[in-house]
C-alpha cells in the first residue's frame, strides 16, 4: 500500500475521530453546565493520536480505494 494513500485515509479517519470525540465531550459538558474547553482539545487530540496508531495495523479504506482505482 502506497504511503500517500495510507496517510490521506488515515488523516480522513483521525479528522472524523477528532470531530466525533469533540462533539461528544462538548455534549458531555453542556449537560453538566461547564464546557472546559482544556479537556476538549485533549480528548480530542488523545482521541486523533490512538486513530492514527490503530491505521498502523491496517486500513480497510485505503486497500478498499487502491481496488476502486485498477
Amino acid at each position: 500500500m502506497e504511503l500517500k494513500k495510507w496517510t490521506k485515509c488515515a488523516g480522513i479517519r483521525a479528522i472524523k475521530t477528532i470531530a466525533q470525540t469533540a462533539i461528544a465531550t462538548i455534549g458531555t459538558s453542556a449537560v453538566m453546565g461547564d464546557v472546559n474547553w482544556i479537556a476538549v482539545g485533549s480528548a480530542s487530540l488523545l482521541a486523533g493520536i490512538l486513530s492514527i496508531l490503530t491505521s498502523i495495523v491496517g486500513l480497510p479504506e485505503a486497500k478498499k480505494e487502491s481496488k476502486e482505482e485498477k
